[in-house]
């Protein structure tokens, strides 16, 4: 059996990755720009669209101007994981095009980067698991997380 492999990139922010890891991610829209009900569920639907297949998504609340989420990639191929990067660029990419025809707004709508990390050990998954959940509640957009529409986290039938 192979090593997992351990690759870091830097730009404004350190990435790490290792092969087989989870990973606890915030990314930000443009200039705080706050996104709409419409727009929050596009972003929802498209981080779910590939959960399951290139990815698994644990946990994942979409706030007006910001995204978390708990999420582990996938292999691609026998040696290859799908990276943060290209999963990542697909998320955004894509709910991008979407956003800027719900919401009728012209310009970038995410930040270049992302914040990352990996998750190294069950306590601190939870943690952050935790995290997510609670986000909406801290920031009075709900009484509790289940009742937040852009909040979801994996169940035991997922």
């Amino acid at each position: 059996m192979q090593e997992p492999k351990f690759k870091i990139t830097q730009r404004n922010l350190p990435h790490w990755e290792l092969d087989g890891a989870t990973y606890f991610i915030t990314f930000n829209t443009w200039e705080k720009l706050e996104l709409t009900t419409e727009a929050r569920q596009v972003v929802l639907n498209v981080c779910q669209f590939f959960n399951n297949q290139r990815y698994k998504i644990f946990a994942i609340v979409i706030m007006p101007d910001h995204v978390h989420m708990l999420i582990q990639p996938w292999l691609k191929l026998e040696n290859e994981y799908w990276s943060l990067t290209s999963i990542m660029h697909s998320i955004k990419g894509y709910s991008a095009k979407k956003i800027t025809k719900v919401m009728k707004h012209i310009g970038a709508v995410w930040q270049d980067e992302r914040y990352d990390r990996i998750i190294r050990n069950e306590e601190e998954f939870y943690r952050y698991w935790e995290y997510i959940r609670q986000n909406p509640v801290k920031a009075q957009l709900t009484n509790t997380p289940e009742e937040y529409p852009f909040f979801w986290q994996i169940s035991e039938s997922n």
